[in-house]
């Protein structure tokens, strides 16, 4: 089963404040996948690069085999 998301050491930072720092993940097509963590953790961060709606500092993102 291929890969619907790819996750390559995301980095993404606000001002000198590292909120992202070398994330991988890897979701497969069909699977059923959930960001948990405390406030502040970069979930909604996270969220929004893969949507495209945030521009990440550094870092491979793939969704669906677009870059």
């Amino acid at each position: 089963m291929s890969n619907a998301v790819t996750v390559r050491d995301l980095r993404m930072t606000y001002g000198a404040t590292e909120v992202l720092r070398g994330v991988d993940l890897d979701i497969q097509r069909g699977e059923i996948f959930t960001l948990l963590g405390p406030n502040g953790a970069g979930k909604t961060t996270t969220v929004e690069i893969l949507e495209g709606f945030r521009d990440r500092s550094a870092g491979e993102v793939s969704v669906l085999g677009v870059d």
